[in-house]
């Protein structure tokens, strides 16, 4: 590939002895891996069922690398969000962010997701998990992975850090900013980043790090930790914007990273003024481990520090949460008659979409909601029609009906095609399942499965 003249001369600077090795690294395919969701299928049984040629990467539990001719984008398990493809050293951010089940949580810069549910998968469906992309169309592919995932518990949102700071002073208790900057660890992943980069766009990304850094710490509370991470090599959008952060907020502190094999720390050489403990963040370079380009450094906000008044609870007017039962009573007749459980919360309806919410939501009337909670379904005259979101997030074991499909098999091939199925069972809705993992609803009539998988998600003939 064609790397940008003034960025081989940067990283020559910069790495001086080692740039030799860097640059040969740009020769080899980059590393691909997939991450497992346990919050469908656990390790062990994914290690058991796995078709594809795996191999374990060290820094991340439920991470793997798979091999160059398998095509887990294109298996049905990918549908049933039995694991998410993400690029192995993305995987490290998760892991430093160490979320812990019934914490409220904040992903600052969200899509496309892979981040968003490494944190979700660790929080276990317990807790506030707010899932922020301020580009509408990018909020939606994160909506999107999220309800693929089977997430119960997040909200996302396509807003500006700014407002989002004005609504939650001092209210979470770990942040993730996976902060946009110029790419330059994505090279070979990603052409366009590299087309793109120069060294203005570099000092452009800095500056709005640090913008975007300073809305996220006016968000985290006493004691809270903030992880900021980018995927470029630049000291200025890395250690520099650390650096001129915590020169201007002494209430926050560099907190120390566990160092796996392969990564690097930070360097305080290479930047102006650099802050205190900059050696504690970490760098990771594709000439010294199997994935690419990364920079983390996790960030504690001192006790004592000022608490913000993050108090105001959900506006229960505004969110519709006192709801007329009569609205419910189709819904109600829905679980009780196709389900084994009833799925219960805060319930709130966005028109005729009905929706459960974090307990721990704050108001959010005048901002962009695009999925306010876990949706359970439409409401319509005389009857409720479970959406999607339910039918992947819940088991076989909650149902009264089910399908069972083999992945291999013909009929889970023309489920994903949106094509009907011919099959004996009681009338009603069924969930359909692959391989004892639920990827979808159809409703039987007739011995005919209608097939309710959605349009936008059906795979095309070929």
């Amino acid at each position: 590939m064609h790397l940008p003249e003034d960025f081989i001369i940067k990283m020559k600077k910069l790495l001086k002895d080692e740039f030799e090795d860097f640059i040969e690294s740009y020769k080899n395919n980059r590393n691909q891996g997939l991450r497992v969701n346990t919050l469908k299928i656990s390790l062990k049984e994914f290690q058991e069922k796995s078709p594809f040629t795996v191999k374990k990467i060290p820094w991340t539990q439920e991470g793997f690398y798979y091999g160059e001719n398998d095509r887990p984008g294109k298996h049905p398990y990918h549908e049933a969000g039995l694991y998410y493809i993400q690029e192995p050293s993305t995987m490290a951010v998760g892991e430093i962010v160490d979320p812990v089940p019934g914490e409220k949580i904040l992903d600052l810069c969200a899509a496309p997701g892979g981040k968003t549910t490494h944190i979700a998968a660790k929080m276990n469906q317990k807790g506030f998990l707010l899932a922020n992309e301020i580009h509408p169309a990018r909020a939606r592919i994160l909506s999107q992975n999220v309800e693929r995932m089977g997430i119960k518990n997040a909200v996302v949102v396509n807003e500006t850090p700014e407002r989002l700071a004005q609504r939650f002073p001092g209210y979470f208790d770990r942040i993730l900013v996976d902060a946009p900057c110029s790419g330059e660890g994505m090279f070979r992943k990603d052409p366009q980043a590299c087309a793109e980069w120069s060294l203005e766009n570099v000092d452009m990304c800095a500056y709005r790090q640090l913008d975007i850094l300073k809305r996220a710490g006016s968000m985290l509370r006493p004691g809270g930790r903030l992880v900021y991470s980018t995927c470029t090599f630049s000291p200025e959008e890395n250690e520099g914007v650390i650096s001129k952060f915590l020169n201007s907020n002494p209430d926050f502190e560099v907190e120390d990273i566990k160092v796996y094999e392969g990564f690097d720390r930070g360097r305080a050489d290479w930047i102006y003024d650099a802050a205190e403990n900059i050696e504690k963040t970490i760098r990771i370079w594709p000439h010294k481990l199997q994935g690419e380009g990364h920079y983390i450094a996790v960030l504690r906000k001192k006790d004592g520090s000022g608490r913000a008044d993050g108090s105001e609870r959900v506006n229960l007017k505004y969110l519709q949460t006192s709801i007329d039962p009569k609205l419910l009573k189709d819904y109600y007749r829905f679980a009780e008659e196709f389900l084994r459980f009833i799925p219960e919360g805060k319930y709130i309806l966005f028109g005729d979409q009905l929706y459960i919410i974090p307990e721990e939501m704050l108001a959010l009337e005048s901002l962009k909601v695009v999925r306010p909670g876990w949706h359970l379904g439409t409401i319509k005259k005389n009857r409720f029609e479970p959406s999607h979101a339910l039918g992947i997030s819940i088991n076989g074991g909650q149902v009264k009906y089910k399908l069972n499909l083999s992945a291999d098999s013909d009929e889970i091939t023309a489920y994903l095609k949106g094509e009907p199925l011919e099959v004996e069972g009681p009338k009603g809705w069924h969930l359909v399942e692959v391989d004892g993992y639920s990827i979808g609803w159809g409703k039987l009539t007739d011995r005919i499965l209608k097939n309710h998988y959605p349009k936008g998600l059906r795979w095309k003939n070929t």
